[in-house]
């Protein structure tokens, strides 16, 4: 949109035209900033009525889209203000839900097309990121994301803050220090790549293992560090032994009438688990279970209800084999 054009002057649907081009890539930074699809999904259409009643405030000294990633940082920053709690005593983030790969391929290419632009943008919507995230105070957290995620300048930061750039500065030291403390050490090894044949390898037998519900292989899968949650359901169970003890005390272990479906969410390994039931003759959404692999090992698995699968581009049922 050229500086030239005044706002002021532009009607609703041209108006929501212009904002509309920018959905996707403002809901996945309001993601980042909210870890919740659903809170996403409302600070933008918050962000879009903002930006429309604001209209004639745009003096075109940045760009349209840097006005639009602006009103969403703030809408973000109080709604975050309005209804977020700090993370559980266990450092479980239990609003968590994960966000659908196929709408991230609906970003714009350009600069973040670049192979090395590609590898960031995948580690900082993985969960363990969004999860190291919601641990930061919210004012960290945007200049953490405005600074290190989407490359913003200190003066433009401290600007859209109404902060100074020392502040700024400093306030991004604490958050890439509370990030440190936070996100796992290794990076993961899905790369979603056609070479990538040993990680979809070891999906393919994680998937199998849960449909015969073999607990013993299962375990022999997972790295002795693992870690398990199930958000919004509290309880984080850390270490092979506490997650092979939660499977079986959940009535995992003897479960028949099981289908998976491998998949792919936050840029990482997935699988769509199905139950049959006898009087719909069909297989229902039962969990989908969200995969980090490092080294060859399961070493974190994130489980999300049914409720997840007609958003995630999944079908609501699977007809009888």
């Amino acid at each position: 949109m050229g500086t030239d054009m005044r706002l002021g002057e532009v009607d609703e649907p041209a108006f929501s035209g212009l904002a509309e081009r920018h959905r996707r890539e403002l809901h996945v930074h309001c993601y980042r900033m909210l870890g919740s699809f659903e809170d996403a999904e409302d600070a933008v259409q918050e962000t879009f009525l903002r930006a429309w009643r604001r209209r004639e405030t745009f003096e075109g000294r940045s760009t349209f889209r840097a006005w639009l990633y602006r009103i969403a940082t703030n809408a973000c920053l109080d709604l975050l203000a309005k209804i977020r709690p700090e993370p559980a005593s266990g450092g479980e983030v239990l609003w968590l839900q994960p966000y659908p790969d196929r709408l991230l391929d609906e970003l714009p290419a350009g600069e973040a097309d670049a192979p090395e632009t590609r590898a960031v943008a995948r580690e900082t919507i993985e969960l363990a990121y969004l999860v190291a995230v919601q641990h930061l105070a919210p004012r960290p957290r945007a200049v953490l994301i405005l600074r290190d995620v989407l490359g913003w300048p200190a003066k433009e930061v401290a600007e859209l803050l109404g902060d100074s750039v020392n502040s700024v500065n400093s306030a991004l030291q604490r958050a890439r220090a509370g990030m440190r403390e936070h996100l796992p050490a290794e990076r993961q090894d899905w790369t979603g790549g056609e070479k990538d044949t040993t990680t979809r390898e070891l999906v393919r037998r994680f998937t199998d293992a849960s449909v015969a519900t073999d607990i013993p292989v299962l375990a022999a899968m997972l790295r002795d560090d693992v870690r398990s949650s199930m958000p919004p359901t509290p309880g984080l169970s850390i270490g092979r032994d506490a997650v092979v003890t939660t499977w079986a005390g959940d009535g995992f272990e003897g479960m028949t009438g099981l289908r998976g479906v491998p998949t792919s969410v936050n840029r990482q390994p997935a699988v769509a688990f199905y139950h049959w039931n006898e009087r719909e003759g069909a297989y229902l959404p039962l969990t989908i279970d969200v995969l980090r692999i490092t080294g060859g090992e399961i070493t974190e698995i994130f489980i999300f209800h049914a409720d997840r699968f007609s958003r995630l581009g999944l079908p609501e049922r699977l007809p009888a084999e």
